[in-house]
C-alpha cells in the first residue's frame, strides 16, 4: 500500500500525500544517522493543507475553524496552524495549560465529559468557552465562577440510527433532549453563566454528503431550542468527524464543496463552528523506521520493523493496513530483497497484536530499507503507549 497514490494537488482536486523530497532526504538523512524510529512532520505541507482549508471555508457564514488538539498537540504543529484557525479546542485542563503555554493568545473551547473542579475553574480563566455535558457539571462550573462571567455551549446528543459511521459520540457525551431541557433553570438563577449557543459533535468519520445531512439535523434541532430559551445571535459548533481515508491516501475530504454546502444552510444572526482535528494534520505527519529482519513463517513473510505501534497506535486503533513507502537502502541489501510478494510488517513488541499491516504487496523490500508510514500526523504519537518495554522513543524532526 503506497503514500504515492496519484500525485499531489491542491484542493478542489482532492488529492493527497505523496512523501516531497523535503521528507524523503530528511528520512535517508535520519537512517545514514542512526536515529530511527523518527516522526517527521512537514510544516510547509501542513501549511498549504491548512491555507486550502480556510480558503474552501472563507465564503460568508462558512464555519469559524477551531482545531482539535486532541488530534496532535506538537508545539510546532500547533504553532503553524496557528495562522490558519480560529481557535483551538481542548478535551482537558492538561491540553489547556500546554495550548495556552505554546500560544498564549489562542482562543480556547473547552470540551469532554467528566471534568474535574480544577479543570471547570481553569476553563473559567482561560476558556472562551465551557461545552457543558451535563446539568451537574453546569452546576459545578456555576458554582466555581462564583459570579465571574462564563460562557457556556450546552452539548446536545441526539438519537439517531449511525450505522456505517467510524464512530458514533453516543451515551456519555452530551444531553438527551429530555436532560437538556432541564438546564434553563440552572441558567435562569445563575445569569453569570451565559448561554451563547449549542454544541453537538455525534459522529466521525463523514464524507461531505453524511456531514451536510448530519449538520441538517442538528440545525434542526437546535434552532427552534435556542429560539425557545431566548438565546439572541446564538452559536452552533457542528463538531469535526471529517473523514480520513487510510485506504485511499490520495483521497482527501472535499473541503471546498463542503464550505460551499455549509454555507448555504447558516442564517443571518448566528455562528457555525467546526472543530476538525484529524483531516487538518494527518498528512503532514510520517512516522520512518528501519526493517531489521524479514522471515518466512508458515508460508507466509514477515518483516520486523524498529519501533511498532507503541510509537503509533494508529493501526491498532482503526484496525486497517497502515499505508507506506519503502526507501531502499541506498548501499544495496546485506541478504537478497523480497520481490514481489504479500507480507505482514510487524514491531518489535512482544505481542502478535503489534502489526502496522497485514499482508500487502511490496514490490520489493530488503533488510535495512527505510520504511516511511504517512498520515501519522494525527493520533499516531500522541495516543501511544510509549512505555511499554521501555524501548527508546522516536526522534522528532521538522521539514519547514
Amino acid at each position: 500500500m503506497s503514500c504515492n497514490a496519484r500525485p499531489a494537488a491542491q484542493l478542489p482536486d482532492v488529492t493527497g500525500p505523496k512523501i516531497t523530497g523535503a521528507v524523503r532526504q530528511r528520512a535517508v538523512e535520519l537512517a545514514d544517522a542512526g536515529e530511527l524510529p523518527a516522526y517527521v512532520y512537514d510544516l510547509t505541507e501542513l501549511r498549504s493543507h491548512a491555507a486550502a482549508i480556510r480558503d474552501a471555508l472563507s465564503a460568508p457564514g462558512a464555519p469559524q475553524i477551531f482545531y482539535a488538539a486532541k488530534a496532535n498537540p506538537d508545539p510546532m504543529i500547533l504553532t503553524t496552524l496557528a495562522a490558519y484557525v480560529h481557535g483551538i479546542e481542548v478535551a482537558s485542563g492538561g491540553e489547556l495549560e500546554h495550548v495556552r503555554q505554546v500560544l498564549p493568545d489562542a482562543r480556547i473551547a473547552f470540551g469532554g465529559p467528566g471534568k474535574t473542579d480544577d479543570e471547570l475553574a481553569l476553563a473559567v480563566r482561560e476558556a472562551e468557552r465551557v461545552h457543558v455535558e451535563s446539568p451537574h457539571e453546569l452546576n459545578r462550573l456555576a458554582s466555581i465562577a462564583a459570579g465571574r462571567e462564563v460562557d457556556v455551549l450546552l452539548r446536545v446528543n441526539l438519537a439517531k440510527d449511525r450505522r456505517g459511521v467510524a464512530l458514533t459520540m453516543s451515551g456519555p457525551f452530551g444531553m438527551d433532549p429530555i436532560l437538556i431541557d432541564t438546564c434553563p433553570a440552572i441558567l435562569d438563577v445563575c445569569p453569570w453563566v451565559r448561554l451563547r449557543g449549542i454544541h453537538a459533535h455525534l459522529a466521525s468519520g463523514l464524507d461531505v454528503p453524511a456531514i451536510l445531512r448530519q449538520t441538517a439535523e442538528i440545525l434542526d434541532w437546535t434552532r427552534p431550542w435556542l429560539d425557545k430559551v431566548g438565546c439572541d445571535a446564538p452559536e452552533i459548533n457542528l463538531g469535526g468527524g471529517m473523514a480520513v481515508d487510510y485506504t485511499d491516501p490520495g483521497r482527501l475530504f472535499d473541503w471546498r464543496s463542503y464550505g460551499r454546502e455549509i454555507a448555504k444552510l447558516a442564517l443571518p444572526g448566528e455562528s457555525l463552528r467546526i472543530e476538525p482535528g484529524r483531516a487538518v494534520s494527518v498528512y503532514a505527519g510520517w512516522y520512518v523506521t528501519r526493517v531489521l529482519d524479514l522471515k518466512r513463517a508458515h508460508g507466509q513473510w514477515f518483516a520486523v520493523l524498529q519501533g511498532g505501534t507503541h510509537h503509533i497506535r494508529t493501526p491498532v486503533t482503526k484496525n486497517h493496513d497502515h499505508p507506506f513507502t519503502v526507501l531502499p537502502v541506498p548501499s544495496g541489501p546485506t541478504t537478497p530483497p523480497i520481490t514481489n510478494e504479500r507480507i505482514t510488517l510487524v514491531g518489535q513488541l512482544c505481542t502478535p497484536k503489534d502489526v502496522f499491516a497485514r499482508q500487502v504487496h511490496v514490490g520489493r523490500l530488503a533488510i535495512g530499507d527505510t520504511v516511511a508510514f504517512c498520515m501519522a500526523g494525527a493520533y499516531a504519537w500522541n495516543i501511544s503507549h510509549y512505555d511499554f518495554l521501555m524501548h527508546p522513543k522516536p526522534t522528532f524532526h521538522y521539514v519547514r
